[in-house]
């Protein structure tokens, strides 16, 4: 069972600044892409930003110039800056590994909460 481990996160001001880490433990063979995805309260879970090994990204429009979505693939690890922050990113953040066979795997969740 691969597990995803997060770290970052946490309570910034408008206009401040994030990083999101997601580390797995260990390679899965079928993996489409890495990313992360967010819901807010009452709200339906969202794309942030995915990233395949071969470094090619895709982002939410409400994200798109002001996060960047990275990854190494020799530590299975993704990383997000988030910049320009904006009350309405606040939210808890996924970590998620995306298969072309099976299920996807989710770390357990981040809060990022972005004070006005």
């Amino acid at each position: 069972q691969v597990q995803l481990v997060e770290s970052g996160g946490g309570v910034v001001q408008a206009g401040g600044s994030l990083r999101l880490s997601c580390a797995t433990s260990g390679s899965v063979a079928s993996e489409k892409a890495m990313g992360w995805y967010r819901q807010a309260p009452g709200k339906q879970r969202e794309l942030v930003a995915t990233i395949t090994r071969g470094g090619r990204s895709n982002y939410g429009d409400s994200v798109k110039g002001r996060f960047t979505i990275s990854r190494d693939n020799a530590k299975n690890s993704v990383t997000l800056q988030m910049n320009s922050l904006k009350p309405e990113d606040t939210a808890v953040y996924y970590c998620n590994l995306d298969r072309w066979y099976g299920l996807p795997y989710w770390g357990q969740g981040t809060q990022v909460t972005v004070s006005s």
